[in-house]
């Protein structure tokens, strides 16, 4: 595998699962130094120290929906490192289905706190650090429910859509300064949070849930990880800088489909 991340250093938030950890992982073994970034202490502690055998990584416990949580993670890169070359500001939650007028205004603030504000307060720490040093790549997640409407997931949709939204004006505001800045959206891919929703769905028959959901996707399937993380190290890499303010779907061609 070649080596696009010798010398850089990334932040990856949400780090212990899912499309954190298989990014931090792609990430790692193409040289990365990286700050892995999540709430579950044993997880992200783990990961570093295995990441550590392909290159430098140190793990830090943060809560990405406070300011301070992100100052944490940002101070502890900047001390370590001294630079921030790539963000990927991943961390996030689903939340519990529901219609909206049965959603509750707790959930909503919860899922919306970590989705939107998390992204938001990232990406205000990160974003002055790579304006004066002159550069850097920040990418997103988003979903397609960032998209599009999905049903049953108000916080959610409302949350990814404003990812959105941030994702754009900012790379409106940035790119004059070399920084480059862009989301991807998911669709269903097989992580522990979509493993999640289906049971929400189907509880123990989530997997016969799970195999008639993905049959009006074109591919007939769901997307795993490791194809998320290869679209994430490459539009990280700065390989292609004058892609910005651009929100990518991967997921099998659904969202084009009439």
């Amino acid at each position: 595998m070649s080596k696009r991340f010798d010398g850089k250093v990334v932040i990856v938030t949400g780090a212990a699962s899912g499309l954190g950890l298989a990014t931090a992982e792609r990430l790692s073994y193409e040289g990365a130094s990286l700050v892995l970034v999540d709430m579950q202490e044993a997880g992200v502690n783990a990961l570093a120290e295995r990441l550590a055998n392909n290159a430098p990584a140190i793990a830090v416990v943060a809560n990405v929906a406070l300011e301070e949580g992100v100052a944490k993670y940002v101070k502890a890169c900047m001390d370590e490192f001294g630079r921030i070359d790539g963000f990927f500001n991943n961390a996030g939650v689903e939340g519990r289905q529901n219609l909206t007028e049965d959603f509750g205004s707790e959930e909503f603030h919860r899922v919306v706190s970590i989705n939107l504000d998390g992204v938001f307060f990232g990406m205000a720490a990160v974003l002055k650090i790579m304006r004066e040093q002159g550069g850097g790549a920040i990418l997103n997640t988003a979903s397609v429910g960032g998209i599009r409407g999905v049903g049953n997931q108000s916080g959610y949709a409302a949350s990814k859509h404003g990812v959105v939204g941030l994702t754009r004006n900012s790379a409106v505001e940035y790119g004059q300064y070399g920084v480059q800045i862009n989301a991807i959206a998911p669709g269903a891919i097989m992580t522990a949070m979509v493993e999640g929703s289906l049971r929400q769905i189907g509880g123990e028959d989530w997997e016969k849930v799970g195999q008639d959901f993905v049959q009006p996707n074109p591919m007939k399937r769901f997307g795993r990880p490791e194809e998320v993380a290869a679209l994430a190290a490459f539009l990280l890499s700065g390989e292609a800088p004058f892609i910005n303010g651009a929100t990518i779907p991967i997921d099998g061609g659904q969202s084009y489909k009439y």
